[in-house]
């Protein structure tokens, strides 16, 4: 691997990151989207975080090659200190540890913005998502049965939560 640079995303880097999510949205059930997404939506779903709820990066020579952010999990108040998972990976750099380290990077991020519960909702059939969440700490919590439809295929969603000790 060469070097490899957590940090936290800038709007610059909004087209990469677009492009990658763009990338899982067409070949992967990482995400239940179907319809690939502009820069103008990607600038709304940016701009909807801060401090609390953090977007991190991973560059490798000059390029992003994947992203980790906590969005709200609900607009309900009480749901404040509780926030939802993304992480993605381009699919030419997965395998390299590069997930393990923007996982690393944004729970860190998270327990320095008071976030007390992580949440993160996985397709069925992602082992290696899931194998990474329990190396870091994630515990699962439940199944939502076929709530999801992608490929021509009903899915079974994992939900996995990492909770903050204080």
């Amino acid at each position: 691997m060469e070097l490899l640079i957590i940090r936290d995303a800038s709007l610059k880097d909004l087209t990469e990151i677009t492009e990658i999510y763009n990338e899982a949205i067409l070949n992967t059930v990482a995400t239940f989207d179907t319809n690939i997404k502009t820069l103008d939506e990607q600038k709304e779903w940016f701009d909807k975080h801060g401090s609390k709820n953090p977007i991190i990066v991973a560059e490798e020579n000059g390029k992003i090659t994947g992203w980790a952010s906590l969005s709200k999990y609900s607009d309900r108040c009480a749901y404040s200190d509780t926030a939802e998972l993304s992480l993605y990976v381009k699919e030419e750099s997965q395998g390299r540890g590069i997930g393990k380290k923007l996982m690393e990077g944004i729970i860190k991020k998270g327990e320095q913005a008071g976030i007390h519960a992580i949440i993160s909702r996985i397709a069925e059939g992602n082992q290696v998502s899931v194998h990474l969440h329990k190396m870091v700490g994630f515990e699962h919590i439940g199944i939502y049965k076929e709530v999801g439809y992608k490929f021509e295929k009903r899915l079974d969603v994992y939900l996995m939560e990492k909770l903050y000790k204080k």
